[in-house]
């Protein structure tokens, strides 16, 4: 959703995906007491070069005050406008697993301008069973959600098999935002914005930095070695 947002406002994806990491940085920073800061300095907490977070900020019309930098509230309401965080989205989360459930659990959905307003799941015998401070509630009344509460927001966390089916139902209900942590590629209208979290393509990837790293230091050891040899 907060990409279909800032992509209105003609930001292009790259900056888009690089927001919420300046949110979070200026969150902290007012969370500290600080009110205003320098590009350096927000560029190191978001982990960016500070050239590249100077253009980001320019597809808000922001570009802070020389000797100044920015003024931490004001770019962080900026930012917030960008992504549609102004708003709480109303979200569901499909399939009360362990991760469905770990997700229902987590407290950051409503500091960061997202209302879980349904716990959702297709076995009947998990209907009605306490998450929380909230109930599973049956797949069926997604469209209801959709209709009288707003939903605008699906969060898949079932096993692959059936999160197409999800998906599916889903987009019928008019769900046009969803974020898929199953591990599949999903079949959506053009029309629907789909977000994959795949935490195991995350290890794979740190896997192959990992044994590059290592089979550097090997081949590191090997010439210290092959050195003293000599």
């Amino acid at each position: 959703m907060s990409a279909v947002v800032a992509a209105r406002r003609g930001i292009p994806d790259a900056s888009v995906a690089r927001l919420p990491g300046y949110l979070q940085a200026l969150t902290n920073l007012a969370e500290r007491g600080i009110s205003s800061v320098s590009s350096e300095e927000l560029a190191s907490a978001a982990g960016v070069s500070s050239a590249k977070l100077r253009k980001d900020l320019s597809h808000l019309g922001s570009y802070g005050v020389r000797g100044v930098g920015y003024e931490v509230d004001r770019l962080a309401y900026e930012i917030s406008t960008a992504l549609g965080l102004t708003q709480d989205w109303p979200v569901a989360i499909v399939g009360m697993g362990n991760l469905g459930r770990a997700l229902a659990a987590y407290s950051g959905f409503a500091t960061r301008g997202f209302n879980v307003i349904a716990l959702l799941d297709h076995d009947d015998a998990l209907v009605g069973t306490p998450v929380g401070e909230r109930s599973i509630r049956p797949m069926g009344d997604v469209e209801a959600l959709v209709r009288t509460d707003g939903l605008a927001i699906g969060v898949i966390a079932t096993p692959a098999d059936s999160a197409q089916d999800v998906a599916d139902r889903l987009v019928k209900a008019g769900v046009r935002s969803i974020l898929n942590f199953a591990p599949c590629v999903l079949d959506v209208p053009d029309d629907v914005m789909v977000r994959k979290v795949d935490m195991s393509t995350e290890l794979q990837i740190l896997a192959f930095h990992e044994q590059r790293r290592t089979g550097e230091l090997d081949l590191v050891t090997k010439t210290e070695v092959e050195e003293v040899a000599l």
